[in-house]
C-alpha cells in the first residue's frame, strides 16, 4: 500500500501479544490474531539520495538503496523466494494491481525484467483458469497439443543457446546464462503443465468475475477491483497454480480519490494541514484507513479458505510493505510493515514488534529464512542483515 500512515494513530502503544489498535489500524480488529505489526524499523539510504516514494519500498523489497529513479538494484524478495518454492509452479510469481495501472509493479528480477502487473480481474481469471488450466480433480487428463508444440520449440531454442554460449566472450556468456536460466524456468513450467496434477481436495474452478470494474481510481472502484483480484488469487494458490504472489493496493505515489474531495491521496499528504484538534492530517488518514480495510479483506480471504486441517492462511506468509513512514516529509525511518499467516506453523502471529531502529530488511530476511532460502545475510551496506526477528519464529 502506498504512503505509509500517521504515526500517532497508526503505531500501537503496546508491543508483543494483544497489542492495541490505534485509529488507523481499527479495520484490522477482525484479523488481528493473524497479523504481526512491525514498527520502528529503518530503511537506510547511506550515501544514496532519498528518492521520494521509491527508496523506501526498493530497500524493503530488495535490500539495497537505489541511486537513481530508474535504478532497480538486486531482485525483489518475491523473486528470490520463488526460486526456492515456486520453480515447479505453473506461474513462479504472479503480480496484480488494484489501481488499474499495469505499470504499478513492485516485483522485478532486474531493471530490464519487471514483472508486469495484471489490473484486470477478467484477464487474471483467463490467465489462471482459461484454456491452459488443468483441473487437478478432473477424471481425465489430456496434455495440451499447443503446450507440447511450445515445449518442442523451446527445446530447440535451449540447444541453440548452449551452442552459442561456447562462441562468445565472458560478458556475453553471463548475459546468455541469465537468459538461459529463464528458459529453464519456462521449460519446468511446461513440464508441470504436461504432467497430470495430483488431486487437490479444496481446489475448485471459480466462475468468471464478470465485466471488469469501470476504469477509475476512486476508493470504491479500487476496493471492488482489489476484492475481485483477491478472491481469484486465493483460488489460484489453493489450486497450486502459483505459490508466490504480489498484490498492489495502490502505487507508491498513490492517486486514490475520495468521493467528494478534490485532491488525490498523494497530493493530500503534502497539502492538507495538520488538524489542530486531531493532531494529524484527517483526510490523508481516511485514505490510510481505506488501505487498511483492504489489507484486512485480503488477510480474511486467506483465513476463510479451508486447506487440509486448517486454512490457506495457516500455510502462507504474507508480507505487506509500503514506501514511506510519514508521507508528508518522505520519511523512511520507522517505516511500518506487516506479516500475516503462520507459514505452516513456522511463524507466530498476533504480535507487535518494535524494531528499535534496526534495519527494515530484517522482516524480509526473516521471510526468506522461513521459506528455506539459503542466505547468510541479505541487503547491502547499512541495510545488510543476518538477524532474523526471533520474536515471531515458532
Amino acid at each position: 500500500w502506498g504512503l505509509g500512515g500517521n504515526t500517532s494513530v497508526f503505531v500501537p502503544k503496546k508491543t508483543g501479544a494483544d497489542y492495541d489498535l490505534p485509529e488507523e489500524l481499527q479495520p484490522l480488529e477482525r484479523v488481528r490474531q493473524h497479523v504481526n505489526v512491525y514498527t520502528n524499523f529503518d530503511a537506510f539510504r547511506d550515501s544514496a539520495p532519498n528518492l521520494c516514494h521509491y527508496t523506501g519500498w526498493i530497500i524493503c523489497r530488495s535490500g539495497i538503496a537505489p541511486i537513481a529513479g530508474e535504478d532497480k538494484p538486486g531482485e525483489t524478495i518475491d523473486v528470490t523466494i520463488a526460486r526456492t518454492i515456486g520453480r515447479s509452479s505453473r506461474f513462479p510469481t504472479v503480480m496484480v494491481t488494484a489501481n488499474g495501472d499495469m505499470r504499478t509493479s513492485f516485483s522485478y528480477e532486474n531493471a530490464n525484467s519487471v514483472n508486469v502487473a495484471e489490473p484486470s480481474p477478467l484477464n487474471l481469471y483467463t490467465r489462471i483458469f482459461g484454456p491452459d488450466y488443468q483441473d487437478p480433480n478432473a477424471a481425465e487428463f489430456t496434455p495440451s497439443a499447443v503446450l507440447m508444440a511450445r515445449r518442442s520449440v523451446l527445446s530447440g531454442v535451449i540447444e541453440q543457446t548452449r551452442e552459442l554460449s561456447t562462441t562468445v566472450g565472458a560478458a556475453d556468456r553471463a548475459r546468455l546464462e541469465q537468459y538461459f536460466t529463464g528458459l529453464r524456468d519456462l521449460e519446468r513450467q511446461f513440464d508441470q503443465q504436461l504432467t497430470k496434477p495430483e488431486p487437490i481436495a479444496a481446489c475448485r474452478k471459480v466462475d468468471p468475475p464478470g465485466p471488469d470494474p469501470r476504469s477509475g481510481i476512486d476508493a470504491d472502484v479500487v476496493s471492488l477491483r482489489h476484492r475481485q483480484l483477491t478472491d481469484l488469487m486465493v483460488m489460484a494458490l489453493v489450486c497450486d497454480q502459483t505459490r508466490v504472489f504480489n498484490m498492489a493496493y495502490s502505487a507508491a505515489f498513490a492517486s486514490t480519490i475520495k468521493p467528494g474531495y478534490e485532491k488525490p491521496h498523494h497530493t493530500t499528504t503534502h497539502e492538507e494541514p495538520v488538524d489542530k484538534v486531531a493532531g494529524y492530517q484527517t483526510i490523508a488518514s481516511w485514505f490510510t484507513r481505506r488501505a487498511m480495510e483492504e489489507w484486512a479483506y485480503f488477510v480474511e480471504a486467506f483465513a476463510k479458505q479451508r486447506e487440509g486441517d486448517g486454512t490457506l492462511l495457516d500455510n502462507t506468509l504474507i508480507y505487506a510493505s509500503t514506501d514511506t513512514n510519514w508521507a508528508r516529509i518522505h520519511s523512511i525511518d520507522g517505516i511500518p510493515m506487516f506479516t500475516a499467516g503462520r507459514a505452516g506453523g513456522r511463524v507466530r502471529t498476533g504480535l507487535h514488534v518494535d524494531g528499535g531502529k534496526s534495519a527494515a530488511t530484517r522482516v524480509g530476511y526473516t521471510a526468506m529464512k522461513v521459506f528455506g532460502v539459503e542466505a547468510d545475510s541479505w541487503g547491502s551496506k547499512s541495510n545488510a542483515t543476518s538477524s532474523e526477528i526471533s520474536e515471531v519464529l515458532a
